[in-house]
């Protein structure tokens, strides 16, 4: 049945529209290759349609100008079409202001292949001891998706692995091989659920809250 109902939606949307948010070190670049399998850098292009060479859109983000509501496609999946949030991470008031209103206008977009469809948030966990930064705070307080699902993916996240192992090495002298591997796995849980990044994500007083999260790792 889901399957069915995934199918007759993906012919009435035909492109599939992603927001996708976080730091520049999150590994965002990486996901959308995975997902549209390739390894190549995806086209871009802007709300006229017109291809915009790479090298200018390079530039724009280096001189805090980048534009939102371009679109990147990747030829090997035409079917997505991604925006990035690039900037407002970096303190950018400007282009914060400029995502909460892309995010405002695509999610009641007359049209619904012109809506965004799901807003996917980033969050590197190669730093455990700094995973919800101002940007994160800043987004989930402030911003109304209304009823566009966010979706948190933490990328890096076998970052936690040698963490875990540093805290409980002594604990794993003379255990057996398939022991220590479970012990470390528990390891990696409990350290993940001391971050808080979930409580902090769910937390109440949030205007954006992520309808669900996803653990990615190894991505290269």
């Amino acid at each position: 049945m889901a399957t069915i109902e995934a199918q007759e939606l993906r012919r009435m949307i035909r492109r599939f529209r992603v927001l996708i948010v976080g730091r520049a070190n999150a590994g965002k670049t990486t996901i959308l290759q995975k997902v549209c399998n390739t390894t190549d850098q995806p086209e871009i292009y802007d709300t006229k349609g017109n291809k915009i060479n790479t090298a200018i859109v390079k530039s724009s983000i280096k001189r805090g100008s980048h534009n939102i509501a371009n679109e990147m496609v990747f030829q090997s999946n035409p079917t997505f079409v991604f925006h990035d949030s690039c900037g407002f991470e970096a303190g950018s008031e400007e282009e914060f202001e400029s995502m909460k209103e892309f995010i405002a206008e695509r999610a009641h977009a007359m049209k619904i292949e012109d809506r965004i469809h799901a807003i996917w948030y980033c969050i590197p966990m190669d730093d455990h001891c700094r995973t919800f930064q101002w940007s994160e705070e800043k987004f989930f307080r402030e911003c109304d998706t209304g009823h566009v699902p966010v979706i948190v993916v933490f990328t890096k996240f076998e970052a936690l692995r040698p963490v875990a192992y540093g805290e409980i090495k002594k604990e794993l002298q003379g255990v057996s091989a398939k022991d220590r591997s479970k012990r470390i796995a528990e390891g990696v849980e409990e350290l993940f659920t001391k971050t808080g990044v979930l409580d902090q994500l769910c937390n109440p007083e949030n205007r954006a809250r992520p309808k669900s999260h996803v653990r990615l790792q190894k991505m290269n």
